[in-house]
């Protein structure tokens, strides 16, 4: 079990799990840099800790930038230890009405730039045959909703690229785990969400209920943000971290839920997934 102080850089500090991930890895002790887009943002994350909260001005999705922003606040700070992927939006709209611009904005932010983050601390983590890389995907990395559709891809895509990653650094000390929350009461149904407006009165009978429940919901989600602070610096202190965590209750019942319908669904189909084999 590691317990000793290690530093963080965190995605997308200034709010939402973000902002709760820092604050908690800075009360146990840790040096945290935390990526944030505005000044003020900077100065009111630095303020949580002065000396150990260190604001790194950067957009993820600046990918020509990452690798230098990375670099210069290594040499500042240090080695980063713990690489946590939070930073990303959500987008609702369904799949017809939303645009090919939209796709690539939610695939920018939710995807690219966080592989753009791996590529930057991999070769310090691989050198010092140590690190750990978490990625913030969610439940709808692994289920499915209607009306969020880019986002749920988005989330399905670091989910793989984790998996996929971890299998790759696993030899060099490097533990990559996908962390995937339920619903938290954060802003990500409510200000921070993407939404495309409604055209094609066909979707209204699945859509429009769906968006008028999100935004009901909205502040009122069942996820104590504070407690998954919690949860992930447990996942850090361990030595055998699992490839993907789930958290909430409602991600493992409606994953469970999942598992259960796939398995029934290969047992319905088995004969004809077999019949494809060379005699």
């Amino acid at each position: 079990m590691t317990t000793s102080s290690q530093t963080f850089l965190i995605t997308g500090v200034s709010s939402g799990l973000g902002r709760a991930f820092a604050t908690a890895a800075l009360a146990e002790g840790h040096p945290v840099i935390g990526t944030v887009r505005t000044e003020n943002a900077a100065t009111a994350f630095e303020a949580l800790a002065p000396g150990r909260a260190h604001a790194l001005l950067l957009d993820v999705t600046d990918f020509a930038a990452v690798p230098s922003s990375v670099t210069d606040v290594e040499r500042r700070v240090g080695p980063i230890d713990v690489l946590v992927n939070n930073a990303g939006y959500g987008h609702e709209g369904v799949l017809e009405e939303s645009s090919i611009d939209d796709l690539r904005r939610q695939f920018d932010a939710n995807v690219f730039g966080a592989v753009a983050m791996m590529k930057a601390v991999l070769p310090g983590m691989r050198e010092r045959r140590h690190g750990r890389i978490v990625n913030v995907t969610s439940m709808g990395g692994f289920i499915t909703m209607p009306g969020i559709s880019f986002y749920c891809g988005s989330k399905f895509a670091l989910e793989g690229i984790s998996e996929a990653l971890g299998k790759e650094v696993a030899g060099f000390g490097i533990h990559v785990t996908a962390l995937a929350p339920g619903q938290f009461r954060t802003d990500w149904a409510g200000r921070s969400m993407d939404r495309t407006p409604r055209s094609i009165s066909d979707y209204d009978a699945v859509m429009d209920p769906i968006r008028a429940a999100r935004q009901a919901k909205s502040g009122n989600q069942p996820g104590d943000p504070t407690k998954a602070a919690q949860a992930l610096l447990e996942l850090v202190r361990s030595d055998d971290p699992p490839m993907r965590l789930f958290l909430g209750d409602d991600a493992l019942a409606l994953v469970a839920q999942k598992l259960d319908a796939m398995r029934a669904e290969m047992a319905d189909w088995e004969t004809l997934s077999r019949s494809t084999s060379f005699g």
